[in-house]
């Protein structure tokens, strides 16, 4: 099997916008337990310290989502270099590494997403039960 040297560039642009997204997620999550976090502060109400558990969970998520990411985004560097130097077999293996990690990053987004909607469907419950 022979892999050319473009084939792990074209991580680069998928990879990239996904750290984007992930970024954007994160700033979004602390910028709300920031404010929770002054909510409770004033109320101490149970239900906000759950949510806060909750999106803490979240954050630790995206964080390895993130790790894993530029995990894959440098393996892939280091298949090219390795391709560069005319080691095939290595940066076959390398190459894999970092399509793993990918999939461990987008299965750990999957995972955030699911409790993301989860939470939502939660809050929105008593809404729905309300108006029925």
């Amino acid at each position: 099997m022979t892999l050319h040297i473009e084939t792990p560039a074209l991580l680069f642009s998928a990879t990239s916008l996904i750290l984007l997204a992930y970024t954007n997620r994160f700033l979004t999550i602390a910028s709300i337990v920031r404010g929770l976090k002054k909510t409770y502060d004033e109320k101490e109400n149970k239900t906000i310290l759950l949510e806060i558990k909750n999106l803490n969970l979240r954050l630790t998520l995206i964080r390895y989502m993130q790790l894993f990411g530029v995990c894959c985004l440098f393996l892939s560097v280091f298949a090219m270099l390795l391709l560069f130097i005319d080691l095939q077999v290595i940066s076959l293996y390398f190459f894999g590494l970092s399509l793993l990690s990918l999939l461990t990053s987008l299965g750990l987004s999957f995972w955030e997403i699911s409790i993301s909607v989860n939470a939502l469907r939660l809050h929105l419950s008593g809404l729905m039960d309300d108006n029925l």
